[in-house]
């Protein structure tokens, strides 16, 4: 098993080393799995502080290039990151876990070995946002996914979002993958994704709500899953992993942990910039101490 995940110099460095250091201390007999934090290189280097102590962590550092493109659109990067570490995964490991960056490892993941018949574990995205309800005709955003990933819709089936609990048609989340690296999911998705995101047919979605233009990345994502995998190798997680720190509030009251040492991993995204993250913070020592100390301690080297 291999981490992975992308570092964007000088904005998500603070995020990258809390993630390292959670799966060392945390991540129990996967705690001295290969850790690698993609960089793109066009966009600075990361702080030496930064490098220094993800490179005290054995995290090995992958830079790759952005299509030029593609370079202000959001989530771009990201896919290609993604990309790239499955390349560089390919015949050096049975499953690739990719990670955004503000995700926290609470506890051994043992959800993230992939069955045998497994080829991809996955989550629900949070809210339906521009997804597409079951129980509705399929509309024009989604079908021009389908037809462009070449979506077979007998393989299409039910899922349940996170959050607001609605029944879609599949939509994963992108923040969280486990994958084989030998089946090529991820330069599958970042292959459709440059042929797909500036496409004449997607504007007029993009001038409608700015949700299809953050999002279509996860459309783009989906479609490709839905092309390539067969419903029966795909394997859904559980609601402990890549829980959704920032949305606590919001989570099902039944499905809610009393606190997130109950999870295997969560993501935070703005949860720490939030005022009074402290006292709202749901969490017990050692959990609690750990996450206090690394937040403050790294936000006071960034000030250095």
């Amino acid at each position: 098993m291999i981490f992975s995940f992308m570092v964007v110099p000088e904005q998500t460095e603070q995020e990258a080393v809390i993630l390292v250091e959670s799966i060392h201390t945390f991540a129990g007999q996967f705690a001295d799995s290969q850790i690698w934090a993609l960089v793109p290189n066009d966009m600075g280097d990361i702080s030496l502080t930064m490098r220094s102590r993800l490179e005290t962590n054995d995290v090995t550092i992958l830079p790759f290039q952005i299509a030029e493109a593609s370079r202000e659109f959001p989530f771009a990067a990201k896919v290609q990151a993604s990309a790239e570490a499955e390349r560089y995964a390919q015949g050096k490991t049975d499953s690739l876990v990719w990670l955004d960056v503000d995700s926290i490892i609470i506890q051994q993941p043992d959800a993230f070995v992939l069955p045998p018949e497994a080829q991809l574990a996955f989550r629900p995205v949070d809210h339906t946002l521009i997804g597409s309800l079951f129980d509705e005709p399929l509309d024009e955003f989604w079908t021009l996914i389908y037809e462009h990933c070449q979506v077979n819709l007998d393989y299409v089936f039910a899922m349940t979002t996170s959050v607001d609990e609605r029944e879609i048609r599949p939509y994963f989340n992108a923040g969280m993958l486990v994958v084989r690296p030998e089946l090529g999911l991820m330069q599958a998705w970042c292959e459709a994704f440059l042929r797909l995101f500036l496409a004449d047919c997607f504007q007029p979605f993009y001038e409608q709500h700015i949700l299809y233009r953050i999002f279509i990345h996860q459309a783009v994502l989906t479609g490709v899953i839905l092309a390539q995998v067969n419903t029966l190798n795909l394997c859904e997680l559980p609601i402990q992993v890549n829980y959704p720190l920032h949305m606590h509030d919001d989570y099902p009251a039944a499905k809610r942990p009393a606190v997130i040492n109950e999870l295997i991993s969560c993501r935070y995204d703005t949860f720490f910039q939030n005022e009074g993250w402290r006292e709202k913070l749901p969490a017990n020592d050692p959990l609690l101490s750990w996450i206090l100390e690394r937040v403050d301690d790294l936000r006071l080297e960034i000030a250095k």
